[in-house]
């Protein structure tokens, strides 16, 4: 149940003649604004950055659908892809030297409450851990922390962006009260698995659970279901 940060985004336009337009990320920030991860990571365009606004990545996936439309199967493209991400996938969890407990911990420590998720992000080039907390008076709170030293990088209040906050609440609410394992104990049964890279309360389905995501050494990733009172490890069969 990944809460969306609401951002607004304020840009000016390019002035005429190659000018430069700028972005204002507003994020409704009531405490201390992120800061530099000390884990960095490179960009979705392979580490260029765009210096006109072009982005050379979209006219070669353009290309790549007008000369290659339906022969990726064949060529092994979308194999090569595939062992990409897993490399990728496979160095951002082993570059979180901060466990998935630890962090939810820490955030804990800054902001008092719940945890209701954990995610292993990377913001820009930041490599966060982003910690979604339910306070004891009903409000929410994401809290970054830095995966390399656990330090705590920024938080704000949070709020979803379909409009059903109080609803969600009062079925979050529900569900914790009646349970007895926290996201962190939830997150330390599945280190068994793999590196956890995510944990998120699943509060809508019939057999409510922990769900919990594992990257293994080879960056193979895994789901998994922890129940909310044993503790015990299942394979998530949801989306079989």
């Amino acid at each position: 149940m990944k809460r969306n940060i609401v951002i607004a985004t304020i840009a000016a336009a390019a002035l005429i003649g190659g000018g430069t337009a700028t972005a204002i990320a507003v994020t409704g920030d009531d405490e201390a604004p992120v800061k530099r991860s000390s884990v960095q990571v490179t960009d979705d365009d392979n580490g260029r950055d765009d210096v006109d606004g072009t982005d050379t990545d979209d006219k070669n996936d353009t290309s790549d659908d007008t000369t290659n439309d339906g022969t990726d199967d064949n060529t092994g493209a979308g194999a090569r892809d595939d062992a990409d991400d897993r490399a990728e996938d496979a160095a951002e969890a082993k570059a979180a030297d901060v466990t998935a407990a630890d962090a939810i911990t820490a955030a804990l420590k800054h902001k008092a409450g719940t945890a209701v998720s954990a995610d292993l992000d990377d913001e820009g080039t930041n490599l966060v851990w982003d910690v979604d907390i339910l306070t004891n008076g009903g409000a929410w709170h994401s809290v970054q922390v830095d995966p390399g030293t656990g330090k705590v990088l920024g938080s704000h209040a949070d709020r979803d962006d379909d409009g059903d906050d109080a609803a969600e609440t009062k079925r979050v609410q529900a569900v914790l009260k009646g349970s007895s394992v926290s996201a962190a104990e939830a997150a330390e049964a599945a280190a068994t698995k793999g590196t956890v890279t995510s944990v998120d309360l699943d509060e809508e389905s019939r057999d409510k659970a922990w769900e919990v995501d594992t990257t293994a050494a080879d960056g193979t990733g895994s789901d998994w279901r922890v129940n909310l009172d044993s503790a015990k490890v299942t394979a998530d069969r949801s989306e079989d």
